[in-house]
């Protein structure tokens, strides 16, 4: 009898875990379901053959006329630019991936199809549109655009001001324009790169679908790192072996960094070691942007290091970590030897990891090990990097420089409405005279005047906040991690008063790419919870119609 009785306790447990949860029976597709997917599936794949095949052949025979014309590399360009505007259109979710690979890579891209001026808008051609294609999408399913609903009157009443500057000013100054100078496209191209990428928010949100997805957005980012970096370091090299020149000339050339010295990736470089001038480019257009490159990475490795679930990934993001800490020293880039430390303290604390002793010790002392061997193998270059921060911030410690700034763009008000957007926009120089104001809200001051200037510190500082609330809701511990690293991200740009990274690649798209990502976190998280919640439930009683609805409804919607 006992035999008996425990062979039918086995039996009865076998069933039960053979027979499928309500959970998966709502989410499993019928055969009919599947035999539809598949159609659909190869149905989509020759509608991609046949758009591949007319896109390229039409941009190929635009390619062949400009090329003929005795212009090659434009002809190259032309066939690059006109696929991705015709493929990021029909494909937004791939072209925003397509965006965040080509990024880091822009300044090479631009460099080795000959710089043209033009091709300084290049990922324009991918992410606008891509932005088409999300703003359909929102149209077509009735979801907002504007993310998070939050920063909506404060982003208005910056674009109310700006149009009221452009208007007044820049249209004043186009009625009485001279040699060449276009005002109105000044302000055009001063507007964009104040606020045009600032819908990358919602293309981010509805691109991330789960948990997945966010792992791989990340992890992509950190290999990104590790290929630049790498690429960066390969510069170093060349440059310190001779087998590129380096800065050639006399007088003030030997402390310019200048695209004549341009070594296998980027742009202008500076490199004169016998005068103390290294300021490599990495594989960006300038070296400025290299620097923020660097310390934008910082945030991104760090959130890999210390929040994916996988041990493996973890080890990559502390390498991409350490990477980031080895070119800020070779690189010559004195904000970034000083900021990538201080932001990696301030992430710890922020973020509560210095309390994680599990997993901060193994990370702390790997990282501390890593830099340590090479400053005990590169003395040299890591006292000379040292002495010229020390010279920099003696000749003009920052905070007097801000408030230089401030004064001198007080000076040059002639009114509330500033002197004209774009015009200290060192992108919208190819359609005019712009000045060089080299702090960010003085900056603003200077273009838009003291309304700007509020208007466009109250979006940034709402969506400080915002981010805020939005992590501090997630439970789930690695999401948590990632939001945390994200949001401490937005923070340290949204306050940042010295130089204006906003401005420049690639901050001015990982400042809205890290603000998407955490403000999706918290509906992923919840999604997520729920289904969890459910499936228990399921294996004691069968779902109500209630819960059955509740499990629908959590199928986030996404654009394809």
């Amino acid at each position: 009898m006992a035999k008996t009785s425990r062979a039918k306790t086995r039996r009865s447990r076998q069933r039960r875990k053979a027979t499928p949860s309500p959970v998966a029976e709502a989410s499993a597709p019928s055969r009919k379901e599947e035999r539809a997917q598949k159609r659909q599936a190869k149905k989509a794949q020759t509608a991609l053959i046949q758009y591949l095949a007319a896109t390229l052949l039409g941009a190929g025979l635009v390619g062949v006329l400009l090329a003929l014309l005795g212009e090659p590399k434009l002809g190259l360009a032309a066939v690059v630019a006109i696929a991705c505007l015709a493929l990021s259109f029909k494909y937004p979710r791939q072209a925003i991936y397509g965006l965040i690979i080509y990024v880091p890579f822009g300044g090479t891209v631009i460099y080795a199809l000959g710089g043209s001026g033009i091709l300084q808008l290049a990922k324009d051609a991918i992410y606008i549109p891509a932005l088409l294609g999300v703003i359909q999408f929102c149209r077509r399913t009735r979801q907002p655009l504007i993310i998070p609903p939050a920063i909506k009157i404060p982003l208005l009443a910056l674009l109310l001001v700006c149009s009221l500057t452009m208007l007044v000013v820049n249209g004043g100054q186009q009625l009485a324009a001279e040699g060449g100078e276009v005002p109105i496209l000044i302000g055009v191209l001063g507007l964009k790169v104040l606020i045009g990428y600032v819908l990358i928010i919602p293309c981010i949100f509805y691109l991330l679908r789960d948990r997945e997805d966010v792992y791989f957005l990340l992890r992509l980012q950190v290999v990104l790192i590790l290929i630049c970096c790498g690429l960066g370091f390969m510069q170093f090299l060349m440059l310190k072996t001779g087998i590129c020149q380096g800065t050639v000339g006399e007088g003030e050339d030997l402390f310019k960094a200048s695209l004549e010295a341009r070594c296998f990736v980027g742009g202008s470089l500076l490199y004169t070691p016998e005068q103390g001038q290294i300021r490599l480019p990495g594989t960006f257009n300038a070296p400025w942007q290299w620097g923020w490159f660097l310390i934008s990475s910082g945030f991104f490795a760090f959130g890999t290091a210390f929040s994916d679930r996988s041990p493996i990934w973890r080890m990559v993001g502390l390498v991409s970590l350490a990477a980031v800490g080895v070119m800020a020293v070779v690189s010559g880039q004195r904000i970034a030897l000083a900021l990538v430390p201080v932001t990696i303290v301030g992430l710890l604390i922020l973020t509560g990891q210095i309390a994680n002793l599990k997993r901060f010790l193994p990370i702390g002392i790997g990282l501390a090990l890593m830099l340590g061997v090479f400053m005990v193998q590169n003395p040299v270059v890591v006292s000379e990097r040292w002495a010229s921060f020390e010279n920099r911030w003696n000749a003009a410690p920052p905070h007097e420089f801000i408030v230089q700034q401030f004064e001198w763009a007080q000076k040059q008000q002639q009114g509330i409405l500033g002197r004209g957007v774009g015009r200290a926009t060192n992108a919208a120089r190819i359609f005019g005279k712009t000045e060089l104001v080299e702090t960010y809200h003085p900056k603003l001051l200077y273009e838009i005047g003291p309304l700007g200037l509020l208007a466009t510190l109250a979006v940034y500082l709402t969506l400080t906040v915002t981010t805020f609330k939005a992590y501090r809701s997630i439970k789930d511990p690695n999401l948590r991690g990632y939001g945390a690293s994200m949001w401490v991200f937005v923070l340290f740009i949204s306050i940042f008063p010295y130089y204006y990274p906003l401005d420049v690649d690639p901050v001015n798209v990982y400042y809205w790419l890290a603000a998407g990502i955490v403000l999706k976190l918290p509906e992923i998280d919840q999604r997520e919870r729920l289904q969890q919640k459910l499936e228990e439930a399921s294996q004691r009683r069968k779902l109500t119609k209630r819960e059955r609805k509740q499990l629908e409804q959590q199928q986030t919607i996404v654009f394809e």
